[in-house]
């Protein structure tokens, strides 16, 4: 930083001492090293790449200084530096990275021996390589690549020995930033020569090589949306691939998610001026016919549903382009369709999804046209017809264009009436985009519009209770702002607020579906405008739920709880106080059923009265049964305050001490156990020995001889490719064992698992509102991650089973789904040893013969299972000699 030319003259020499210690045997050395250079590149090197050009061999100074810093680096490709290949292959790929926008030039040879090592036999490092090519494909460019290494791939081999296919999924991930008209020129005539090589064989019968060749054009298509990612050349080389892309999208099914893709990753990423955007925008008249046309095909023409679903996703980034006069048209196209008696059910549902993904991008007039088109279908009896048209009303409610706001406001008299007279007839698929609607709509409203909202209060309440998780949120989303705007309403927030509540309390007097929704609806209030709610309110609500608490009804009482859960935690404890009694006589009331239904919320409630007045008090005012559960209370909070004391004070320290020297037992027996544990802890060091051993053992070359029994010559280029890190060994794979499972597309499936919390252990406050929300019906990412801690108690406590208990142990703990052993079946039930059964073979220690065993993949399980015999077998030896030696003794 100081003196720049100073650090460009002595970084040579820092390469080439730094290079010397990837000789060196111990492996920190070899990671210090290569820290060091890549730390180099990054601070020294990378900030002056600009300044420099375009680096070659006969470059003066600084840039031949940059030669003979990557000159030291590719020597580290020699047979010499085997033993850091994986260390050298990652400076090699922060080179590529730093440099290799300006130093391709010299660098296309160590591309090639990169390649050609790649192709070594038993080679152990290919990711490794494929990343370092990788690096190079992104900065260099696709074309440079395949310059320096050809792909071999034309079509016309003899054999199907393809060696350099492997560069196909490297330049899948890494291609970026590359001329679209490079992938026009050299990869659309391979894939179309490759197909048609598919189709020779496929009428000659040969499926192998017919398959084979259909892959590699797959592959080869799914270079495309690596060439859409910010390309270089969009405004002259769209135009020269358009025509071909609209072809494979309504021709090849099996291509259409890919070029799909292909199309969404070049308007979001690729067109990055207006001018970029027009050009790609103009093509719009070709590809969303064709779009609209493949989308509205059934699944067995129009392909799978995965396939409708990204037909459908390039039509909404497509619009996102588009001008809107031509949206205009094919809006107006789409509403015909719908009214043409003609259309079939498919269709118009198809056509609907279109009009979905069109609407927020039209003028006020074709809305106003759309608009009514629609209006007969929010009260159809297809559910499916409404529910879609409740989702058009969705997106023009919601969208930020200003052609929509204005048509919203324009129409607002008629949507409150609209939606207010399909009220009766909504269906319940459609409630969720119709709770949207109204969501959006009571945001614009005014005071003079208070009658509208207070006559969709009774509507949102009992959609809290709807089936559909998505209603429910929708339906305390609507509420919580139908409270806002009561305040916007004023004259001041507490009036207005007790006003809203009013309406709310007249739900308490319904059916019991409507109580519980009520009781629901009540909680989210107060949770949510605690601030504005005065205190009486507060006090008049709470004996209304002790009262409720008597109810026979279960959903009633779990609605109570909640509610008084809430109150727990939202009021101060003073004015609390005094309604304690009220609280816990009202709990303590409860009919066995439901004390025995709902243990586990009165368990947690009683945790938190406790917390909040002291052990003392609670237990003088609930009844005796009571007791038993509030002693557990006591003990396992004092449990948890105690961990917590403890791990608290572990993390304090730093200090680690060694644990204590085990005592040495007295009588016979407790000797014999502590030298069978010495001899099982000998067996533990001696195989940490030989993975010690191994270890060493990696820095050691084989060299795979010459051919012919030729002698090796050690000054051919090529001979690092025989210079192999290991002896090759059985062929194993090398992939790791993740144990997840996989998708029919590839993609792994995760199944997060919950968190292990002790639920008796004290919660902070955010774990308490998350607990609320839970209840609630709004789900935090905590509460989803817990969310079986608590089963919902719809069920019966006999169907209860709770998913964070792994089996392991033994007894009424073992795990029941795993196999039992060899030999398990004449393991006597008393004493020691094995018994004789009836009719069946003498127990000894054997392995059944099996032709299902002479599988290659199951020969790893198979050598596990020998050995295990063999270890029990000389344990059993051993202790039998003991047990000998015993005897023998005076």
């Amino acid at each position: 930083r100081l003196q720049k030319d100073l650090c460009w003259a002595h970084l040579p020499r820092l390469f080439s001492a730094a290079m010397n210690c990837f000789l060196s045997p111990h492996s920190q050395v070899v990671a210090a090293a290569a820290q060091t250079l890549e730390a180099l590149l990054s601070e020294c090197i990378a900030p002056h790449m600009e300044d420099l050009g375009t680096v070659s061999a006969s470059a003066p100074a600084p840039a031949a200084y940059l030669c003979k810093m990557f000159r030291s680096v590719e020597e580290g490709l020699t047979y010499r530096f085997h033993a850091a290949w994986d260390e050298v292959l990652r400076v090699l790929e922060v080179f590529f990275e730093t440099c290799g926008k300006q130093c391709h030039p010299i660098m296309r040879k160590c591309l090639r021996s990169l390649c050609d090592l790649r192709l070594s036999p038993h080679f152990p490092y290919t990711t490794e390589v494929d990343q370092a090519v990788g690096a190079a494909v992104s900065t260099m460019g696709p074309e440079v690549l395949l310059e320096a290494v050809p792909l071999e791939i034309d079509g016309k081999e003899e054999t199907l020995d393809f060696p350099r296919s492997w560069l196909l999924p490297v330049l899948r991930d890494y291609v970026q930033g590359a001329r679209l008209s490079f992938f026009t020129s050299y990869f659309l005539p391979l894939a179309a020569t490759l197909k048609s090589r598919a189709l020779e064989f496929t009428q000659a019968g040969k499926s192998m090589e017919a398959k084979i060749y259909d892959t590699l054009q797959w592959q080869v298509w799914t270079l495309l949306p690596g060439f859409c990612t910010c390309p270089t050349d969009v405004l002259g080389a769209f135009k020269g691939l358009a025509r071909t892309l609209g072809m494979a999208i309504s021709e090849r099914p099996d291509l259409r998610p890919t070029v799909c893709q292909a199309l969404r990753t070049l308007i979001h990423k690729g067109c990055v001026t207006d001018a970029e955007r027009a050009e790609v925008g103009r093509f719009a008249k070709n590809f969303l016919p064709i779009l609209f046309n493949v989308y509205s095909q059934p699944e067995e023409d129009g392909g799978s549903s995965a396939q409708r679903r990204s037909v459908l996703d390039t039509v909404r980034a497509y619009l996102t382009i588009t001008d809107p006069q031509m949206v205009c048209g094919f809006l107006q196209k789409a509403s015909m369709k719908l009214t043409s008696p003609e259309s079939s059910e498919f269709a118009r549902l198809s056509i609907l999804d279109l009009v979905v993904a069109m609407a927020p991008y039209a003028d006020e007039q074709s809305l106003d046209s759309l608009y009514r088109t629609i209006q007969p279908s929010l009260q159809s009896k297809e559910r499916s017809m409404q529910k879609k048209a409740y989702r058009v009303l969705e997106e023009v409610c919601a969208a930020p264009h200003a052609p929509c706001q204005a048509f919203v406001r324009s129409h607002l008299q008629d949507l409150q009436a609209a939606l207010l007279d399909s009220l009766k007839s909504a269906a319940s698929p459609a409630k969720r985009p119709r709770l949207k609607c109204l969501f959006h709509i009571v945001k614009q409203l005014s005071a003079e519009h208070e009658p509208f909202v207070t006559a969709l209060v009774p509507e949102v309440i009992l959609c809290t209770k709807e089936v559909s998780v998505g209603a429910r949120k929708n339906a305390f989303v609507l509420l919580v702002e139908m409270g806002h705007a009561f305040i916007r309403f004023g004259p001041t927030p507490q009036e207005a607020m007790q006003r809203f509540l009013l309406l709310v309390y007249a739900g308490l007097t319904g059916s019991v579906t409507m109580i519980s929704c009520t009781v629901l609806a009540l909680t989210r209030l107060f949770f949510e405008f605690k601030e504005h709610v005065e205190l009486s309110v507060v006090e008049q609500l709470l004996q209304n739920v002790c009262l409720l608490l008597a109810s026979r009804t279960r959903d009633v009482v779990k609605a109570a709880l909640g509610f008084l859960k809430v109150t727990l935690l939202l009021v101060d404890t003073k004015l609390l106080a005094k309604h304690v009694q009220a609280m816990l006589e009202a709990v303590g009331n409860l009919s066995d059923d439901m004390r025995r239904h709902f243990r586990m919320k009165l368990r947690n409630l009683f945790t938190k009265f406790i917390r909040k007045f002291g052990f003392e008090l609670v237990k003088g005012l609930l009844p005796a049964e009571y007791h038993k559960v509030l002693v557990n209370i006591r003990k396992a909070e004092a449990r948890s305050r105690k961990q917590r004391a403890l791990r608290q004070a572990a993390a304090d320290t730093d200090e680690e001490e060694a644990p204590p020297a085990q005592p040495r037992g007295d009588s016979m027996e407790e000797i014999l156990a502590d030298s069978e544990d010495e001899e099982e802890e000998e067996e533990e060091r001696q195989q940490s020995r030989e993975w010690r051993k191994q270890a060493r053992q990696k820095g050691q070359a084989w060299l795979k001889e010459g051919e012919d029994d030729e002698p090796l010559n050690f000054l051919d280029p090529n001979v690092s490719q025989r210079v192999l890190a290991t002896k090759p060994g059985p062929k194993r794979s090398r992939g790791v064992s993740h144990n997840f499972q996989v998708s029919e597309d590839g993609r792994l499936i995760i199944h997060e698992e919950e968190e292990e919390v002790d639920d008796d252990e004290a919660k902070g406050a955010d774990e308490e509102m998350a607990d609320v929300l839970q209840d609630l019906g709004l789900h935090s990412k905590k509460s989803q991650k817990r969310q079986f801690r608590e089963e919902s108690d719809d069920e019966e406590p006999e169907a209860r089973t709770y998913p964070q208990y792994r089996a392991g142990g033994s007894g009424i703990h073992r795990q029941l789904d795993k196999e039992p052993a060899f030999g398990a079946e004449y393991r006597s039930k008393k004493g020691k040893g094995d018994v004789k059964k009836k009719g069946q073979l003498d127990p000894y220690a054997y392995i059944p013969l099996n032709t299902a065993r002479l599988n290659r993949r199951k020969r790893a399980k198979m050598q596990g299972q020998f050995k295990g015999l063999m270890k029990g077998a000389q344990r059993g030896a051993k202790a039998g000699r003991r047990n000998r030696l015993k005897a023998q003794r005076p």
